[in-house]
């Protein structure tokens, strides 16, 4: 009874795999279930032939092998099933320990954001908005006051000077209709022959006279 109990898992209990050792057992046995197959299609094939070979020429020979492999498809049916349970269940562990991992992921993921919003107070969170915008909105303010231009020209109205340059051009226009309707002065033109000079005889006698009238001043005095 104790080897029985043994066999049955009714003696001491064994530590559990881990799902990774689990997985890594699971294919392992499906490689050996593959090669068993592989192994069995040969046979089958082999048998088939040996069949073949004997035919009517030795039907005891032939029937025993045909025998043989109806057995090897037999097993081989069977490793097709035990193949899909094997797959079956390991998928579905692979499922369970990715479904695992993500869900420790997840809770490890909300206790560190729960962490992080240990220390919030939502009522704090609204007033620090509050008093951002606030500051935001006097920001604004002291841009507007200080891009406004100050000094001489605010209280200057722009559609008088308008206006008034508007007017100068007119005068400017109609001094110039004015200057278009008078005549231009003709100035005299240059003569082109040549002024007779002074003969040189009555030069000399010029300067003689002018040092006689010279000479009669002196005796005066």
């Amino acid at each position: 009874m104790s080897g029985l109990g043994k066999l049955f898992g009714k003696g001491k209990k064994a530590k559990a795999p881990t799902p990774q050792e689990a997985i890594q057992k699971l294919r392992e046995t499906e490689e050996v279930l593959v090669k068993k197959q592989e192994f069995l299609e040969q046979k089958i094939q082999q048998e088939l032939q040996a069949a073949k070979k004997h035919g009517t020429k030795n039907k005891r020979a032939a029937l025993q092998a045909l025998k043989r492999k109806k057995r090897y498809e037999q097993q081989l049916g069977q490793i097709d099933g035990t193949l899909s349970t094997i797959e079956f269940q390991r998928e579905a562990l692979e499922n369970a320990t990715t479904n695992t991992e993500v869900l420790k992921t997840m809770s490890d993921a909300a206790r560190a954001m729960k962490e992080a919003h240990q220390h919030m107070d939502i009522d704090k969170v609204d007033d620090l908005m509050s008093e951002i915008t606030e500051q935001q909105d006097i920001a604004q303010q002291i841009s507007d006051a200080i891009s406004k231009p100050v000094g001489f020209g605010d209280d200057v109205d722009e559609d008088e000077l308008l206006a008034e340059l508007e007017e100068m051009e007119q005068e400017s226009l109609d001094k110039e209709l004015l200057n278009v309707g008078e005549p231009t002065p003709v100035l005299p033109s240059v003569p082109a022959s040549h002024l007779p000079s002074v003969p040189a005889s009555k030069v000399a006698a010029d300067d003689d006279d002018d040092e006689e009238m010279k000479q009669l001043a002196a005796w005066v005095s």
